[in-house]
Parts: C-alpha cells; sequence; structure tokens
C-alpha cells in the first residue's frame, strides 16, 4: 500500500488535501494513530476519486473550461466520455487511479 500511496501523492493530479491526508498516513507510527489516519485518508479519497460522469460534467463547465482553457477542457471532456465508452465508471488520473486501488484494499491501510 505504501508504494501506492506514494504513486498517489506524486501524481500531478493529486489534490493537496489528499496529499496531505495520505502523508499522515505514511507519517503515522503507532497503531492507533495509523488507523485514524487511514480512516481520514479513507474520507478524503472517497470524497476525490471522481466518478467518470463528475469528470465529463466538470470538463464541459464554464469553471472547468475557465480552469484549463477552451482546448484542454473539451480533450480532457472526450477521453472521460471515451473512458466511460468503455466502461470505466472512475477518473482514470493517475491520483484517481491510484485512489480507487487503495479504496479497493482499505483494510490494508491498518
Amino acid at each position: 500500500m505504501k508504494q501506492i500511496v506514494l504513486e498517489m501523492i506524486a501524481a500531478p493530479s493529486c489534490c493537496q488535501e489528499l496529499k496531505d491526508a495520505a502523508q499522515k498516513w505514511l507519517d503515522a507510527a503507532d497503531p492507533a494513530a495509523k488507523k485514524a489516519a487511514a480512516d481520514a485518508l479513507v474520507l478524503e479519497l472517497k470524497d476525490d476519486v471522481a466518478p467518470i460522469g463528475h469528470v465529463i460534467e466538470f470538463f464541459e463547465s464554464p469553471l472547468g473550461k475557465q480552469k484549463f482553457g477552451e482546448e484542454r477542457a473539451a480533450a480532457m471532456a472526450a477521453h472521460a466520455r471515451e473512458v466511460q465508452a468503455k466502461g470505466g465508471k472512475w477518473c482514470d488520473c493517475p491520483a484517481c487511479s491510484a485512489g480507487r486501488k487503495i479504496l479497493d484494499n482499505a483494510a490494508l491501510l491498518v
């Protein structure tokens, strides 16, 4: 799990809140602190790992276009639609992909 968490933190698409929660989990030493940090990390992951429909909505929204520019936002929305068409349910960016792996194996965090 540690390696997956490190990969997620290193991903350019990983937000600061998720990086912070992941780092707290990495830094936790005793079992009680590790459990609390794992619980906090799982909550943050559930908040941040994006369903593919939300990704499409965001990149097609005025905010998505403003943040990434019309062209980049359109390309990202098109990519997300391809992921969805192939049956993907989640964002496939590096941070979300690692986050899904962590969520799928959350019991291993403690």
